[in-house]
């Protein structure tokens, strides 16, 4: 099916101003066809030939007829169709010159148009051509009076005129279409701009944690992101009225459209959903548009939760060093007191219990001033299995292990990127947690640090399993929670050390319960930071 005209003429500007040109022509075609068919031309004109002009319009209108039809079906191009056109219309200017008397001015003057449509379309030096043509043909007709037909003859001075004109006309019209396509060019752009700002601005609202919500001046929904979606318990999209969404969303607003509606206060939107702070904002001085922001009152308890630790870290730190000193000195008496040998047995039990007292607060505050000034990590290429192995090793050799059993498992070499000491201390902190807490009754603990080798492009993983009884899910849900201890030697701080050393290298550390009992404590390194080295040989070191 061929296309509508008004389809194809939205697709260039050209397009559309060829379109019309041709159909000013068709015009012209019936004016000359009335002339030249009918009585009306012996009142207007001296026709000579009128067999000749007859056939010249004739002719004329069909091939008007077709340049009108070719300007919306034809593959040519629009200047190429343009100038088919216009050296039609000189040529026929040229020939009802020939065949009448007195119509110089007339046909000059519809030439006139012709030329500054053309200029519109053609490029300059075609527009300046075929201007010139129509000055030649006008300029010859005028000499060919003066020479063979003076009585008939105009002055030559209106000649020139016309001459001019077409000149002058083609190049204002070649200017103007250059600034019509250079404003279109412009303003395609600008277009395009607007819609990528737009496209970005609408990914933006969408992807944003705060929900965002715009309602008219009856209530209903907008525009809604993913964000507000979900804190309104992700309603249909049939349901557009705020009031069926969330009555007391509905009712908050309008308190505050009135002017009666204190600052919101959190509230729930919907069963199971968390609790939202909603602000409001006028988009019009109409009270046509609003914009209802809906933040996540979570971000301001983990914000202030931070802040709050911030505190208590440098507050603890002040503290634990004042504590040191005094803490240093008892220790030391108690030592001396250790040495004394009429001692009763009753009071050195009082001692060794003030001793493990002292060497259990040293550790508290050496963990607090570990935490509060934790050094910026420098991370460096490592190769996991072989850190793992040596770890082992060197914790053997510190840490006498008796009966328990201490092993490092790695199936090859596996680069990664971390800080040495970090992942040290993170290890250390894991291991003796597994070591004193991951061992059934009666029996010894059996702990394996073990790197997992995942597929090229996938993190690698560092695991600390024990077989012990494992974690209840209760607990197991605040075990990196600051000061969170199930036992009445520990401190609470050590895994939360632990997962914000991983943080700071990048690192995820996750605990997970192992199948058939047990607990594992996972170190995901940082994705896109890892080399395989398939020829490097696996290694496996047993240590009981």
């Amino acid at each position: 099916m061929a296309p509508s005209p008004r389809k194809s003429l939205a697709t260039s500007p050209q397009r559309r101003e060829l379109y019309f040109f041709t159909l000013y022509r068709g015009l012209e075609a019936a004016l000359l066809a009335l002339v030249a068919f009918s009585p009306v031309g012996d009142l207007l004109l001296d026709i000579r030939e009128p067999a000749m002009l007859q056939s010249i319009v004739a002719l004329y209108m069909l091939a008007a007829a077709a340049l009108i039809v070719a300007s919306y079906r034809s593959q040519m191009s629009a200047p190429r169709q343009a100038a088919l056109g216009l050296s039609l219309d000189i040529l026929v200017a040229g020939g009802i010159l020939a065949t009448t008397t007195g119509s110089q001015g007339g046909i000059a003057l519809l030439l006139l148009f012709n030329i500054g449509a053309g200029a519109l379309i053609l490029p300059q030096r075609a527009g300046l051509g075929f201007a010139t043509g129509a000055a030649l043909v006008v300029l010859g007709d005028s000499l060919y009076h003066r020479t063979f037909d003076p009585m008939n003859a105009r002055p030559m001075a209106e000649s020139v005129m016309f001459s001019v004109t077409y000149l002058a006309t083609a190049v204002l019209c070649e200017l103007l279409s250059r600034q019509v396509i250079e404003s279109q060019a412009l303003a395609e752009k600008r277009g395009e701009e607007l819609a990528n700002q737009a496209e970005i601005n609408e990914l933006v609202i969408r992807r944003m944690r705060t929900g965002i919500l715009v309602v008219d001046g009856e209530h209903r929904v907008k525009v809604c992101n993913e964000a507000a979606w979900g804190l309104l318990g992700k309603p249909s999209p049939d349901r557009q009225q705020l009031g069926d969404i969330a009555g007391t969303l509905h009712r908050a607003l309008l308190l505050w459209r009135q002017g009666r509606g204190d600052i919101p206060k959190a509230m729930t939107l919907a069963e199971g959903a968390p609790e939202v702070l909603p602000r409001f904002v006028s988009l019009s001085l109409t009270d046509n548009l609003f914009l209802i922001f809906l933040d996540d009152s979570r971000i301001y308890s983990d914000r202030a939760e931070e802040l709050t630790l911030a505190t208590l870290g440098r507050l603890s730190a002040s503290i634990a060093h004042e504590i040191r000193n005094p803490l240093a000195a008892i220790n030391y008496s108690v030592q001396l007191l250790e040495e004394t040998t009429e001692l009763p047995e009753a009071d050195r039990r009082l001692l060794e219990i003030i001793h493990t007292q002292c060497q259990r607060m040293n550790g508290i505050v050496q963990d607090i001033l570990g935490l509060a000034r934790r050094e910026r990590s420098q991370p460096e290429t490592i190769d996991i299995g072989q850190f793992a192995r040596r770890f082992v090793e060197e914790y053997r050799a510190s840490h006498p292990l008796e009966t328990d059993i201490l092993q490092a498992v790695s199936e090859r070499s596996t680069l990664a990127m971390a800080d040495p000491r970090h992942l040290h201390q993170v290890l250390t902190i894991l291991v003796q947690n597994a070591l004193t807490y991951g061992r059934m009754p009666g029996e010894p603990a059996k702990v394996t640090v073990a790197v997992r080798s995942a597929p090229l492009g996938a993190p690698p993983e560092l695991n600390v399993v024990d077989r012990g009884p494992g974690i209840p899910p209760a607990v197991a849900e605040q075990i990196f929670t600051p000061f969170y201890t199930t036992s009445e030697h520990g401190t609470g701080l050590g895994l939360y050390i632990a997962q914000q050393l991983c943080e700071a290298n990048q690192c995820t550390l996750v605990y997970q319960q192992v199948p058939g009992g047990g607990s594992c404590f996972r170190i995901i390194l940082p994705p896109g930071m890892t080399l395989m080295r398939e020829d490097a040989p696996s290694g496996r070191l047993n240590l009981a």
